[in-house]
């Protein structure tokens, strides 16, 4: 009994001792310990993301993928897993598994090295969310602690939601819901058992069994979770035998991208960083609608691409990337020494990534009209004659060499080349653009951007030409010029000289001309505007004055610094980025008010509350009162659902607007009569296949034809397209005609804002106008209609094709007859300057 008597001490002593060592280890952490408050206020680090005005997913910013569930959401197969696999006995412990605890104390003492199956569930979740991942003592000692406060805290549900929605699964996806997205593109409810057991087997090493680069290896793992869940008797053998057979199908998934706009995207990223921060703006799971209009923006896209292919195109082909291999060098015995097979022509192409809607492919055959191609997956097709014709070898920007006769001019065996898909399913030869172009739409209305493609592939360029690229803007400013002239007196009846200029200054003279080089003599102004005339141009804004001209063009929102001092002004010196171009052309459309683009309409947080909502400035919107909250930034978890709108200032008037926008209308339509020889086109001719009467527009063309532009709106939209090389100072070059094709598939002569840019926007409108409401004029208060003599622009009495009905504002209407007084011309050219320069 003595020996009984000992031994009961010794445990009572050693009770006291371990009492004691647990005391004093907790006295020692328990400042280190989470709070209540802390443990119940975990928060996950949730990524941004960007939606359109729609809902449509345009992109997700953060390096943790996390898409939190509930409960309930958690599929029963996926419990059974994580518990079977991680923490059989969850249910029956207090956060520290003894048995556990002992198992991994034996290991240690019986090899030496620290274990590693002694944490439960509750332990892991501790580690995650609150310490770091090293093996020391001390920190699975706070590890236990914390363990156990949880527990005391927490229902076992809690804290198996929270566990499988806070640890990591690889490829930065944390929690069961985004490794469900990450690893099989759906939602947790969606997965079957074996893709459930593959999820609940990487928590113990997401990098080790990752399925996607380890699939061996992962699908060992998977079948250890399945063959635990048998154990435990959550699944039978016949399930068992089932899921264990089936193979491995994760791969990897992105977000789920519905609205791929990635140029704006970017945008967002920088604006929300600007207005919460970087780590806030990453982690704090805000949901950030635009203004995007999804399908305004699939439009401007495929507008912006088909239009750089069309000029690529016409330019020549500059020839395959590469040979990978030529069959001319080719051991004559053995034509094959040289040539790869499928297999190392697979090998290579995936290594390539498609540019744009371009895909890559290697030739491996040639015949007189068709070449044989091979693309990714070991796909074979054939690209017919009508695909390659067009490929005319590119000298130069300005020359193209001959039409080719076969498909023996164009490519050999081993070409890597580029392949563009068509409507009918067939590919296309193609190359990468080396020109650049852009295209953005807004609403003028209150400023909302509806589309906006800063490039042709934001992957491979991220450079976002529409905020980013101040480009000379050519006779894009011609309408504001002419604004100003309005405002001055003029009217769209006046008469300007189209006559050469000459004008010396400092022993150097400027000649300014039309381009193309016709000069019609005295020019009613509607006409000169609808035909870009420059020496019109120059002057009308003579007749403002410089300063006058560029204090009058910051009214529509443009720098003063980047409008130069000179009359090279009124043919569009200026640089000015496609934003600040389409938000001046909107003033026409919106009856003159200035309003601001934004892409941001508001943003939620994760539990839908507004935390951000943009003021608008709307035209003709009536002053609100509105309260002294902060127009610009709602307080955090606000569900106010307000929409702060302000009015838009007015910067010209609604006479002046109209007036502008009637004669850019003329741009596109025209005037005369072409059956009695008094006819003429507008620049924008090329948009009447639109069949709208409603939109208004300018096109722009710069010195050499380095920067093109077209500019064109009705009430509800307006945008602008910019097409030109990265590097300034490169013309876009010239075409010849290519006898290959007929004349209605290709352009020829040279590159102009009609021609280069104008496309663009057509195509989008071709896309994109059913959703455009067809707008009719309403001639404005003070605005009145007389006929007009086309040729001198006074008063006519007779009603045939010489005269048509022009629109004044009230009181500058002509008021003398055509048959009673000579018209008067603007011109201050003095004829002795003119005569000593041998113009005429």
């Amino acid at each position: 009994m003595g020996w009984l008597k000992k031994l009961g001490k010794l445990m009572i002593f050693g009770a006291l001792i371990a009492l004691t060592v647990v005391l004093a280890f907790y006295l020692y952490v328990k400042d280190d310990l989470p709070s209540e408050e802390s443990i119940r206020d975990v928060r996950f680090q949730i990524p941004m993301k960007v939606y359109t005005a729609d809902g449509q997913l345009i992109s997700q910013f953060g390096e943790k993928r996390r898409n939190p569930v509930l409960y309930s959401e958690i599929p029963q197969q996926l419990k059974d897993a994580i518990i079977a696999t991680e923490d059989s006995r969850f249910y029956e412990h207090f956060g520290i598994d003894p048995i556990g605890l002992i198992r991994s104390v034996v290991v240690v003492v019986s090899t030496g090295t620290k274990a590693q199956g002694a944490s439960t569930i509750t332990m892991q979740l501790a580690r995650n969310v609150f310490l770091s991942l090293d093996k020391r003592w001390m920190r699975k000692i706070k590890e236990a602690y914390i363990a156990l406060h949880i527990e005391q805290i927490m229902t076992k549900e809690e804290i198996l939601t929270l566990y499988l929605n806070k640890i990591p699964f690889g490829n930065r996806a944390y929690g069961i819901g985004a490794a469900a997205q990450v690893y099989y593109g759906k939602d947790i409810g969606e997965l079957n058992l074996p893709q459930l057991a593959m999820l609940a087997g990487l928590p113990k090493a997401p990098s080790r069994y990752n399925p996607i680069r380890n699939p061996e290896r992962a699908k060992f793992r998977r079948n250890v979770v399945l063959g635990r869940m048998l154990a435990v008797g959550a699944i039978d053998q016949a399930t068992y035998e089932e899921a264990k057979a089936a193979p491995v199908t994760a791969k990897f998934h992105g977000a789920k991208i519905t609205a791929s706009a990635p140029y704006v995207a970017e945008q967002v990223r920088l604006e929300m960083i600007e207005k919460f921060g970087e780590e806030q703006a990453y982690t704090s799971g805000f949901k950030v609608y635009t203004t995007i209009d999804a399908d305004a923006q699939v439009a401007a896209r495929q507008a912006v691409r088909e239009n750089l292919h069309a000029y690529d195109e016409r330019h020549g082909y500059r020839g395959p990337s590469r040979y990978l291999w030529d069959i001319e060098k080719a051991d004559a015995t053995d034509v094959n020494s040289l040539s790869w097979d499928m297999d190392k022509i697979e090998d290579y192409l995936k290594k390539i990534r498609d540019y744009g809607e371009l895909t890559p492919a290697v030739v491996t055959n040639v015949t007189d009209e068709s070449i044989y191609v091979q693309r990714k997956g070991k796909v074979f097709d054939v690209v017919h004659w009508d695909g390659l014709k067009w490929a005319r070898p590119y000298i130069d920007d300005d020359k193209q060499g001959p039409p080719p006769q076969t498909a023996h001019d164009i490519l050999k065996e081993g070409a890597f080349i580029w392949l563009k898909p068509q409507s009918d399913g067939s590919f296309k030869l193609s190359q990468r653009p080396i020109v650049s172009g852009s295209l953005v739409a807004m609403n003028p209305q209150n400023g909302d951007i509806l589309a906006l493609v800063g490039g042709y592939d934001f992957a491979y360029n991220q450079y976002n030409r529409v905020i980013q690229a101040e480009r000379q803007i050519g006779s894009n400013v011609k309408p504001f010029v002419y604004s100003g002239a309005i405002e001055n007196g003029m009217t769209l009846a006046t008469l300007v000289n189209d006559a050469p200029i000459t004008k010396w200054e400092r022993n150097m003279v400027w000649r300014p001309k039309n381009s193309p080089e016709t000069y019609n003599g005295p020019t009613r102004v509607r006409r000169g505007l609808a035909e870009s005339k420059n020496v019109m141009a120059v002057r009308v804004m003579r007749t403002l004055g410089i300063d006058a001209t560029i204090d009058y063009l910051t009214r529509f929102g443009f720098d003063k610094n980047n409008l130069p001092a000179n009359e090279s002004l009124s043919l569009g010196s200026a640089s000015l980025t496609p934003l600040s171009v389409v938000r001046g052309m909107s003033t026409f459309a919106n009856g003159g008010f200035l309003v601001e683009p934004q892409l941001i309409d508001y943003v939620e947080d994760t539990a839908g509350n507004k935390v951000f909502q943009t003021t608008r400035l709307v035209a003709n919107l009536e002053q609100k009162e509105l309260d002294n909250q902060s127009l610009n930034t709602l307080p955090l978890n606000s569900d106010n659902p307000v929409k702060f709108e302000l009015p838009a200032p007015r910067v010209i008037s609604e006479q002046n607007a109209f007036l502008i926008t009637d004669a850019m209308n003329s741009t596109i339509w025209g005037g005369g009569n072409w059956a009695r020889g008094n006819g003429w086109n507008g620049t924008a001719w090329r948009a009447q296949v639109l069949k709208r009467r409603d939109f208004s527009g300018k096109t722009g063309t710069t010195n050499q034809s380095i920067d093109t532009w077209f500019s064109g709106f009705n009430a509800h939209i307006a945008a602008t397209t910019w097409v030109g090389f990265d590097a300034p100072g490169r013309p876009l070059g010239r075409t010849s005609f290519n006898s290959n094709l007929t004349d209605a598939e290709q352009e020829t002569g040279a590159e102009a804002g009609a021609v280069t840019a104008l496309p663009a926007w057509v195509r989008f409108m071709q896309d994109y106008k059913d959703k455009v409401p067809l707008t009719y004029r309403e001639i404005p208060e003070g605005v009145i209609s007389v006929r007009i003599d086309r040729k001198t622009g006074l008063l006519s009495r007779k009603t045939d094709h010489t005269t048509r009905f022009e629109y004044f504002i009230k009181g500058t209407e002509p008021t003398k007859y055509v048959d009673e007084f000579e018209p008067q011309t603007i011109d201050e050219e003095k004829d002795m300057i003119e005569e000593e320069e041998g113009l005429f």
